[in-house]
């Protein structure tokens, strides 16, 4: 019990004098005592005390031949621990900061990744995800010959796909609440973006039946023309999907549409 006493006070006195030795930089008005820290601690990875320290130098080192490499520490420092938001706006400022830097491209580039990083779940807002395309694509547009090129647009597929996510999800959402006019409006505007979309043949029937269920529930004044509508949604979607598991469900509305239309025309002789 008293060895492990002794070994409990010893590593106890191990970190009071640590963190009083650390105390003592953070308090020092020694320039270069801070920087010599920061750059142990930051190469020794302990960034949750190189932070404090690098915030102090990056004021007191303006203009000076350090002041790109403490900046530099500091943005991956916020990046390895993981402070995303900070490390995302600190690889964008040093672009500006130091536009003649040799790591502007890579500053440039892990703006993006960063942003990449804090792109959440489709399900919520995708604020970030446009974000993060923006940055990306300025990266690739900016320096095409970049070797992250190719990484920057992996990156941005994925980010595009969550896009398409997003957009089917609330394309389907309107047919659910049974909101059909938001539904055609949605969905077509999700097929505008998204041309090459793996639920094109999905969305272009949900086409051709919100308008088939809007018919179904207008008022006399306007049926036939949603009746014309729903016809011709009949025709562009077995135009695109001859096969489709949804033909059967196509044609019974087409058949219903055509008769109902006949009908309302021989009316109105």
């Amino acid at each position: 019990m008293l060895k492990k006493g002794s070994y409990i006070l010893l590593v106890l006195s191990i970190i009071f004098v640590g963190c009083s030795k650390y105390q003592r930089i953070l308090k020092s008005g020694d320039v270069e005592l801070k920087y010599t820290a920061a750059k142990e601690y930051y190469e020794k990875e302990k960034y949750d005390r190189a932070i404090p320290l690098l915030e102090e130098l990056i004021p007191l080192l303006r203009g000076s031949d350090r002041a790109e490499e403490v900046y530099y520490w500091y943005t991956y420092a916020n990046f390895q621990s993981n402070l995303l938001y900070s490390a995302a706006y600190h690889f964008k400022k040093f672009t500006s900061t130091f536009p003649t830097s040799k790591h502007v491209e890579e500053m440039l580039f892990m703006n993006g990744y960063t942003l990449y990083l804090l792109s959440p779940i489709p399900e919520l807002d995708q604020t970030e995800t446009y974000n993060a395309i923006n940055s990306l694509q300025t990266f690739i547009n900016t320096y095409p010959t970049n070797t992250l090129v190719d990484s920057s647009n992996v990156l941005m597929d994925k980010l595009r796909s969550k896009l398409e996510e997003k957009a089917y999800s609330n394309s389907k959402q309107y047919f659910k609440i049974e909101d059909y006019k938001a539904a055609i409006v949605d969905i077509n505007n999700t097929l505008k973006d998204f041309p090459d979309t793996k639920y094109r043949e999905e969305l272009t029937f949900l086409i051709l039946k919100s308008n088939y269920l809007l018919t179904n529930n207008s008022i006399k004044e306007k049926k036939l023309e949603r009746i014309g509508n729903t016809i011709e949604a009949y025709y562009t979607f077995v135009d695109s999907f001859g096969k489709s598991k949804y033909l059967k469900e196509a044609q019974t509305i087409f058949e219903k549409m055509t008769e109902e239309q006949n009908k309302i025309k021989l009316e109105n002789l």
